[in-house]
C-alpha cells in the first residue's frame, strides 16, 4: 500500500469553521471564497453562531472535498483573508 498524505477518502463532506469579527457582509464574502475552491458549495448549509459578546461570528461551511490539494488551497485562501481571524 502506498503512503497516504491524508486519512480522508475523497470525495467527502468536510466541515470548515471560519471565525472573524461580526461585520456586514462577512458571511457573503466567506461564501465567495469557499465557492472559488468548491464551486458546488451550498450556501444554505452555512451554520452561523455569534460569540457570547456578539463581537465575533463563527461560520461552519461544509464542503464536498475532492482532494487534499483542494482543502489546502481553501484553507490558505481563508486564512489569508483580512476579515478572517481563525480557520479550523
Amino acid at each position: 500500500m502506498a503512503d497516504q498524505e491524508t486519512l480522508l477518502e475523497f470525495p467527502c463532506e468536510f466541515p470548515i469553521k471560519v471565525m472573524g469579527e461580526t461585520r456586514e457582509g462577512f458571511a457573503e464574502i466567506i461564501v465567495e471564497v469557499v465557492r472559488q475552491h468548491a464551486p458546488d458549495f451550498d450556501a444554505s448549509r452555512v451554520e452561523m453562531r455569534p460569540s457570547s459578546t456578539g463581537k465575533y461570528l463563527s461560520l461552519t461551511c461544509t464542503v464536498t472535498a475532492t482532494s487534499k490539494a483542494q482543502l489546502d488551497d481553501l484553507y490558505r485562501a481563508l486564512s489569508s483573508h483580512p476579515m478572517v481571524k481563525v480557520v479550523l
